[in-house]
């Protein structure tokens, strides 16, 4: 028996629509982030960038369980005295939507060498109108 290694040239790359809205946030993070590694792919390697693009539109209507709304604070520092940033979900929220979805997929994905990789083959948009309407293979 021989084990195949799928080479990099091989990878065939979808595209995928998610719509947002209505949507809990953490539930749709973890079904991008397992888009963007490949990893529902028959021929998964963990070391190989694999995965498919993804399209998330209507970022603006993401939904979040329980208090979350009200209590969920993104937090930066500057590594500055006095540098921290903090910026309550309902700010973010009017702001950029689309930092909540990128920040929450950023996170599930494996902290490697791949990850900036598969970043930038996620495609966020805060309202319906993208311009990747016409590379669809499969919509979700």
């Amino acid at each position: 028996m021989i084990t195949h290694h799928q080479k990099l040239k091989d990878v065939k790359r979808n595209w995928h629509l998610i719509d947002a809205g209505g949507n809990i946030l953490g539930r749709m993070a973890t079904e991008v982030s397992t888009l963007l590694t490949g990893k529902r792919k028959v021929d998964y390697s963990p070391h190989l960038d694999n995965g498919d693009y993804v399209v998330v539109v209507n970022a603006k209507d993401v939904k979040l369980t329980g208090l979350k709304m009200q209590n969920k604070v993104y937090r930066r520092h500057s590594g500055y005295p006095g540098g921290l940033k903090e910026v309550s979900f309902q700010e973010q929220l009017k702001k950029d939507p689309r930092k909540i979805i990128l920040h929450a997929v950023s996170g599930m994905l494996a902290g490697n060498r791949l990850k900036d990789k598969r970043l930038k083959r996620l495609k966020v948009f805060s309202g319906s109108e993208h311009p990747y309407s016409d590379k669809f293979t499969s919509k979700n």
